[in-house]
């Protein structure tokens, strides 16, 4: 069984778009250089492959993850061989001065994609965590920004997530702003952005970790009262090379919602996926329970499962891509919508938010909810949800 058919689809969502403008996409790629940042990650490594597959003339793939770039490279050779481009990659923190020599000896590209975030919600529960996501998902972008004007890049498009749609957490929050630093720089070069569902099977992902617990002989567990809408990684790469060559400055992209792209829990994707390797989902009631019985179960094809309800923080109870306010293109394309923004400049609100974390850095001493009234400043109806529980509280 396919990833597909385990998040209740039989057909990729843009397979229609994608085929109608192939040839003025391969065009677009086989004339064009590309900086790829954080590509070594999932959905850096589907990007990678969609450029890297259409031949273009030169493909740089900079990540913090050595083994990740290893294993991204033999992926490539094996799936698609070699290019006539420019193809490599290098192990460098966007953050390092070595990234800066880098940048400063070459940084000739067309088209700048920058994948690295930090996406998880747990990610705010320390706040040293959080600290490096406001510095991964916000800073480093005005960072590699800056640096692609300097070089003359043609595009820049970074990712944002579902969840700066009315955000709720730290990290739909941290993107939510990091949207609106990129309509300041948008005066200045052209960027699109996009914005979409959960990638199934994603590092780190729940479901990623549906793999790690049958390896390891461990339960599953996941939450029974909350639905997603997912994407698999083809699709992932396909949303964001679309948004990187057909967006307009300010486009954010998105998947249109249709009966093809539909809400499931975690739960029924737990199901099904047990089914598909021979194994019937027992239901636990406890922890303790599940750890027993993942002594006796899986000889009798049998897997001790834990859904329970969700109560951690920052958990949205529904998924949106867009908000009411925001004016959309639905006609461009078949199944992929786009978020048209006028040039809007929040200067002040960005000089505050600038100078207010710098000024705790500097001190070496923060607390989460003076970092949650600065977000509350940046965006008024942030409805952050601290529940005082967090998913590392959990097994």
């Amino acid at each position: 069984m396919s990833i597909l058919n385990l998040i209740g689809r039989s057909d990729l969502l843009f397979s229609e778009d994608i085929s109608f403008n192939e040839s003025t996409l391969k065009k677009q790629v086989n004339t064009s250089s590309f900086l790829v940042i954080g590509g070594a990650g999932s959905i850096g490594q589907a990007v990678t492959k969609e450029i890297f597959k259409r031949n273009p003339t030169k493909l740089h793939v900079v990540d913090i993850s050595e083994n990740n770039l290893v294993e991204l490279v033999r992926d490539i050779r094996s799936s698609f061989g070699y290019i006539d481009g420019d193809f490599q990659t290098f192990a460098l923190d966007i953050g390092s001065v070595e990234y800066d020599a880098f940048i400063e000896n070459d940084g000739k590209y067309d088209y700048v994609l920058n994948l690295s975030a930090l996406k998880h919600v747990r990610s705010e529960k320390d706040v040293y965590t959080l600290m490096r996501m406001i510095d991964v998902n916000i800073f480093n972008t005005i960072k590699t920004i800056e640096q692609s004007i300097n070089k003359g890049v043609k595009k820049y498009f970074c990712v944002s997530t579902d969840k700066a749609a009315n955000p709720v957490n730290m990290m739909g929050a941290s993107k939510r702003i990091m949207e609106m630093y990129l309509m300041l720089y948008s005066e200045k070069i052209t960027i699109s952005t996009a914005r979409f569902a959960n990638v199934a099977f994603s590092d780190g992902s729940l479901l990623h970790g549906f793999n790690q617990r049958i390896q390891k002989l461990q339960p599953i567990v996941a939450p029974n009262d909350i639905k997603r809408y997912f994407v698999v990684p083809q699709e992932a790469g396909e949303l964001c090379l679309m948004s990187c060559v057909y967006g307009e400055n300010r486009d954010i992209f998105f998947p249109k919602l249709s009966e093809e792209l539909h809400l499931i829990s975690f739960s029924e994707i737990a199901i099904k996926y047990l089914e598909n390797l021979g194994y019937e989902a027992v239901l636990c009631d406890t922890e303790e329970e599940a750890r027993k019985l993942i002594e006796t179960l899986p000889s009798q094809k049998k897997w001790p499962c834990l859904f329970t309800t969700s109560d951690t923080t920052g958990e949205k109870d529904f998924e949106e891509f867009y908000t009411e306010t925001e004016i959309l293109d639905l006609n461009k394309f078949q199944n992929l919508g786009i978020i048209k923004n006028d040039l809007i400049l929040e200067n002040e609100k960005l000089n505050m938010f600038t100078n207010a974390i710098q000024k705790i850095k500097k001190n070496k001493v923060w607390q989460k909810n003076e970092i949650v009234e600065i977000f509350q400043l940046m965006i008024p109806n942030f409805g952050h949800k601290e529940t005082g529980k967090y998913l590392d509280a959990k097994m």
